[in-house]
């Protein structure tokens, strides 16, 4: 199996590179960097102009091959290549060479805006992320460690969709020999003002929500200790604020974390369908996302 790198022709993706080196010293595979270049229409009618497009995504596909593999010396001792192939979508593209190649997951990068140590999909990633059957790793801008991966964070609901994402994770930290915490994320949104009443009444179905997560969250831990998680190996607890930005930084992060996210329900026109929950952890995560497509995809 390999780590497939969506290595950008243009721009600082060296980010991506980082991350996917980071599973290679958790969990050793070699690393592919795959840029797409645009396809020329390849028609009977192309004339020179076509041809004169086509070498130049050639020249542009050779590139930033040479680019992914000087980024690659910064990582001695690891086998890796980088390769540019032409396509007309780049993430249907990287899908297919993923495929093609087993590779375990598909390694990218944020945008180019995004703020340093912030994660934030382009146009598309994100299309990548909800078409993609394979695990997408999304590397927060200008990301760089040393590290391996030492703990992995999963956003749990209590739904059919976490319980197999639970699963599906445990095995990747044993592999990696990483830790996992379980964190379920609870956002009182911002509301007018309501009166006594009615805030009590919230105030009591904030507290119902909290005690049957915990019940929730003992339950899970309860599943992975069956797994050969020992109580070491295990973290689990509630995040609780008024907005997402402060519950996802309360839990507290170090180097050689990693976030995981599923899907929220199985959805005919995509892999992945990111819910509200996922999409805001994603945004305020300050360590690597991961986005793991349902088992119905």
């Amino acid at each position: 199996m390999t780590y497939l790198v969506g290595y950008g022709p243009r721009g600082d993706d060296r980010s991506a590179i980082e991350l996917a080196f980071q599973f290679v010293r958790s969990h050793p595979e070699p690393v592919v960097a795959v840029s797409v270049v645009p396809q020329g229409w390849g028609t009977p009618l192309a004339g020179g102009v076509d041809r004169e497009y086509e070498e130049w995504a050639a020249s542009e596909g050779r590139l930033s091959a040479e680019l992914a593999l000087s980024d690659f010396a910064h990582h001695p001792g690891i086998p890796a290549e980088a390769v540019w192939v032409a396509g007309r979508s780049a993430p249907a593209t990287l899908i297919e060479q993923a495929v093609a190649r087993d590779a375990r997951m598909i390694v990218v990068g944020s945008a180019e805006d995004a703020e340093p140590g912030r994660v934030r999909l382009t146009s598309k990633t994100d299309r990548l992320v909800h078409s993609s059957p394979l695990p997408v790793a999304i590397a927060p801008r200008s990301f760089r460690t040393t590290s391996a991966v030492t703990r992995v964070t999963v956003g749990f609901r209590d739904d059919d969709a976490s319980w197999s994402l639970l699963n599906r994770v445990a095995e990747f930290s044993r592999l990696a020999s990483a830790r996992m915490r379980l964190v379920t994320f609870l956002v009182n949104p911002a509301r007018r003002p309501v009166t006594t009443d009615i805030s009590h009444a919230q105030t009591q179905v904030i507290e119902l929500w909290g005690v049957q997560a915990a019940a929730a969250l003992q339950e899970a831990a309860a599943h992975l200790k069956t797994l050969g998680f020992s109580d070491e190996e295990l973290e689990y607890g509630i995040a609780a604020a008024g907005d997402w930005g402060t519950a996802v930084s309360s839990v507290g992060w170090t180097e050689g974390d990693v976030m995981v996210v599923g899907s929220s329900s199985t959805h005919r026109l995509a892999q992945v369908f990111l819910g509200s929950s996922a999409s805001k952890i994603l945004r305020n995560a300050p360590v690597p996302v991961v986005v793991v497509p349902g088992t119905g995809a």
